[in-house]
């Protein structure tokens, strides 16, 4: 594993925000740390990367202490906070090759490297603007590209796309994985569960400091259930009379019963003509299948202390 963490403790005065935490984080994927504001996501960024120290637990990146050998660990990493940090007043190739020449590149390898990302991020057509005239998006890819200049082997990314436009976070999860198809390790948080879904191979729930829930999108999906179905009708006897028939629970106020499902063709439409013969046709039908927003509601208290 190249991220490690065992009985992850921080607390600010007499609030522990985090409390005990265990993660574990393969090379070359993307890990996604989930959870309601307060639940300590940012806090472990900090501690991971360095910049916090933590009040107890083991800690490894890269195989190096993150408290005992912090240059160490700071050699092999990189992070993006959730603002972008970049000089307005410099244009974007000069944003790239300044970073290079801060971390001892040659003047012809720092251009040259700050050449490739640029590449790499598709903003060859921006390069030489000033970033002040830069959209959300293009500072947002540019900071990230500033984060690669070292070549890291662990990219931390505190809410890589909050604000971008939809468009803008398509381009950029296209980014994150060119990235870890070259044995790149993103280690994120997010508040777009959409995101996780689409982009990590592991996702762990943080709430109120501890790990609530840890797997596969799948896997956590699997924890709230399986598909159901949503059945509607014209009235409350009909839906009294198809909860008689099916089970399931009802919702008098919207006139709708919902009943689990296998997610098949064949249940449904067995559903349909049990419902028919007792004369109770619902007049919609909607079929559910469990979202990380289910498994984020179902798994977090939704309250907590300032990240």
């Amino acid at each position: 594993m190249i991220v490690e963490a065992t009985g992850l403790r921080k607390a600010y005065g007499s609030t522990a925000v985090l409390d005990g935490m265990d993660l574990e984080v393969a090379e070359g994927s993307v890990f996604a740390l989930l959870g309601p504001n307060g639940a300590g996501k940012t806090t472990t960024i900090r501690i991971l990367s360095t910049l916090t120290r933590p009040d107890g637990g083991r800690l490894r990146v890269a195989g190096f202490d993150v408290v005992r050998e912090p240059a160490r660990v700071r050699d092999v990493i990189s992070l993006t906070g959730q603002y972008a940090a970049v000089d307005a007043e410099q244009t974007g190739r000069e944003n790239l090759v300044m970073i290079g020449r801060l971390r001892r590149l040659g003047r012809a390898a720092a251009r040259e490297r700050a050449a490739g990302l640029l590449e790499r991020f598709d903003l060859v057509a921006a390069a030489d603007r000033r970033v002040k005239t830069y959209s959300g998006g293009l500072r947002r890819r540019l900071d990230l590209a500033m984060s690669l200049v070292a070549a890291p082997r662990v990219v931390f990314l505190d809410e890589p796309t909050t604000g971008l436009d939809p468009a803008a976070r398509t381009t950029m999860w296209d980014a994150l994985r060119d990235l870890v198809r070259t044995g790149t390790t993103i280690f994120l948080t997010t508040q777009y569960l959409d995101e996780a879904d689409r982009l990590a191979d592991r996702i762990v729930v943080l709430d109120r400091g501890k790990v609530a829930a840890q797997g596969t999108a799948d896997d956590l999906k699997a924890r709230v259930g399986g598909d159901r179905l949503d059945l509607r009708f014209a009235s409350a006897a009909a839906l009294d009379v198809a909860a008689a028939v099916l089970g399931g629970s009802t919702d008098r106020e919207r006139l709708v019963l919902s009943v689990g499902s296998d997610g098949s063709a064949a249940h449904l439409h067995a559903v349909l003509d049990d419902l028919r013969a007792a004369s109770a046709v619902p007049v919609r039908v909607s079929s559910h299948r469990p979202t990380l927003d289910d498994v984020f509601l179902a798994l977090t208290t939704r309250e907590g202390v300032p990240a």
